[in-house]
């Protein structure tokens, strides 16, 4: 247990050695309304595109290391320089400017693991990331939210209990990430009290926890144990959430990120470091340079978790896109997006560490600007072999919004993929030869045994997409994509009940929400 935890002791009702009270085996419960593959953690099968030559990917490697050793990158937090100066890099005091030896700086990144498992609260939704295997996570932190019911509006907790409810019901969707919307009718110093609550009551995926100083990741720490019914010393085995922090690019890492992400990193729990680079705008407009500066800001963080840490799981993040350079305004699901994506990829590998991506759009609706720029986020999300596809589900609005309609187009879109991502079969009873000869050149294949013994599974079976001939879908109604998807997640939350808890854990986990509610919660400046 970390020494400075805000929760020292455990409820006297209940004495926990490890996590059996609620690391429970369940399936997970289905949504009979929804038609949808079963809960699956899928595996890439094809080989990744690799746009970058071996040479191309050692120059930007020396760029990345020259930047580290030669111009450096500022960490606004004095622990974190002490944790570096400690460790032979160079620091000026005052600025917060760390230069670091490249020897270093591999030596650090090669303590990071190239996978590791994510364990929640329900351990039949355990996942790995790394390797061949990918998962994907909601839309995370958008201030807003819209439905084609209620339109566009800030973000409260109802929607985000309803969107949570969405995270929980798709099978295709793996975490818990962020707020799918920010509660904003909640104050900032417990919004993160009640906003954990809620995920881990409405959940039983692996949760996130936003990196923002002392009390709010130690409180989301201690939430997360008690949901597990685990010891602290059970927490501390294994990773059991995780947290993603940004560079405040270019070449800063601020202040209250970098102590989150050491505080979950001395408790061996994951976090994902992804520099916020727009080339053009926060790095330079070649997608090169934009992918060096990536690098860099990435490393230095990963460096730092591995020194505080040594063996601490870590993944490297992608965001890289370029802007509108006529407006400034962000820009994704773009050609530049695609290549930006599998070249960070290509970085990645090249580092051993598990990646990430995102699904990301500009549309400001759920229309056809949204889907192509999507599919194409998806696209470099699964050419590059991303092993954790943030924003998965739900992005509009260049994140600023959260799309109830967004969320269930995409799951399709997901599901789609996730199936695609399945090995091809090609067995003598696959190839068959018996079946073609038996139909010969007058015949079909409808009625043959062949057919007849796989027609309910042999292809995939969508739960939006709309595949009747245009009379029968206009005597339907002529609905839309969006309208389906609004009558889906309608059904959804009319149907929704959230997955098992052990009551006396709720009573705990209530019970510290209130305790550190009387005890102000967290600090709103830094």
């Amino acid at each position: 247990m970390a020494p400075d935890s805000l929760a020292e002791t455990q409820s006297p009702r209940r004495r926990r050695a490890g996590g059996r009270a609620g690391n429970q085996r369940r399936p997970a419960p289905g949504i009979s309304s929804l038609r949808q593959a079963p809960w699956d953690v899928p595996r890439y099968a094809d080989r990744p595109s690799e746009p970058l030559s071996a040479e191309e990917v050692e120059r930007i490697h020396l760029g990345a290391m020259r930047i580290l050793e030669e111009i450096g990158i500022w960490f606004l937090n004095e622990e974190a320089q002490e944790v570096l100066r400690q460790a032979g890099c160079e620091v000026e005091e005052s600025s917060g400017r760390v230069r670091m030896d490249r020897a270093f700086v591999m030596e650090m990144v090669a303590l990071a693991p190239p996978q590791f498992t994510l364990t929640p609260r329900n351990v039949e939704r355990c996942v790995t990331i790394g390797g061949p295997h990918a998962v994907y996570v909601n839309v995370s932190s958008p201030p807003n939210c819209s439905d084609l019911e209620r339109g566009r509006r800030v973000g409260d907790r109802q929607s985000f209990q309803e969107l949570l409810k969405l995270t929980q019901a798709f099978n295709c969707l793996h975490l818990a990430g962020g707020y799918p919307v920010e509660p904003l009718d909640l104050h900032p110093s417990i919004r993160h009290l009640d906003a954990i609550f809620d995920k881990l009551v409405l959940t039983d995926k692996v949760v996130h926890a936003y990196s923002l100083g002392r009390e709010r990741i130690e409180d989301a720490m201690e939430m997360v144990r008690i949901a597990g019914g685990l010891s602290h010393d059970a927490f501390e085995a294994e990773p059991r959430m995780y947290t993603n922090i940004n560079s405040s690019s270019p070449l800063k890492h601020d202040f209250p990120m970098l102590d989150g992400a050491m505080r979950m990193a001395r408790r061996g729990q994951p976090v994902i470091v992804t520099p916020f680079t727009l080339a053009g705008a926060m790095a330079p407009v070649t997608l090169a340079g934009a992918v060096a500066q990536q690098t860099a800001e990435a490393l230095a963080a990963i460096a730092l978790l591995e020194c505080v840490r040594p063996g601490a799981p870590v993944a490297y993040g992608s965001f890289t896109s370029n802007v509108d350079m006529k407006s400034g305004a962000p820009a994704f699901g773009t050609p530049e997006y695609l290549r930006a994506t599998q070249m960070s990829g290509q970085m990645a590998r090249y580092y051993g560490l598990p990646f990430r991506a995102s699904n990301a759009c500009a549309a400001n609706a759920p229309d056809p600007q949204a889907a192509w720029e999507s599919a194409f986020s998806l696209w470099a999300c699964t050419s590059a072999q991303a092993n954790i596809v943030y924003h998965a589900a739900g992005w509009l609005e260049g994140g600023l919004t959260a799309s109830y309609e967004k969320f269930v187009m995409d799951c399709e879109m997901l599901q789609q993929v996730q199936h695609a991502m399945k090995p091809v079969s090609v067995t003598e009873d696959d190839l068959a030869i018996d079946a073609i000869a038996e139909v010969g050149p007058n015949g079909h294949f409808f009625g043959g045994a062949h057919t007849q013994a796989r027609y309910e599974s042999a292809f995939y079976s969508p739960f939006l997409s709309d595949w009747r001939n245009y009379e029968t879908w206009q005597q339907a109604g002529s609905l839309s994509a969006p309208e389906r998807a609004l009558a889906i997640w309608k059904a959804i939350l009319a149907e929704f009940e959230p997955p098992p808890m052990d009551e006396a854990i709720r009573e705990e986990l209530a019970a510290f929400v209130t305790r550190r509610k009387r005890e102000g919660g967290a600090p709103t400046d830094f």
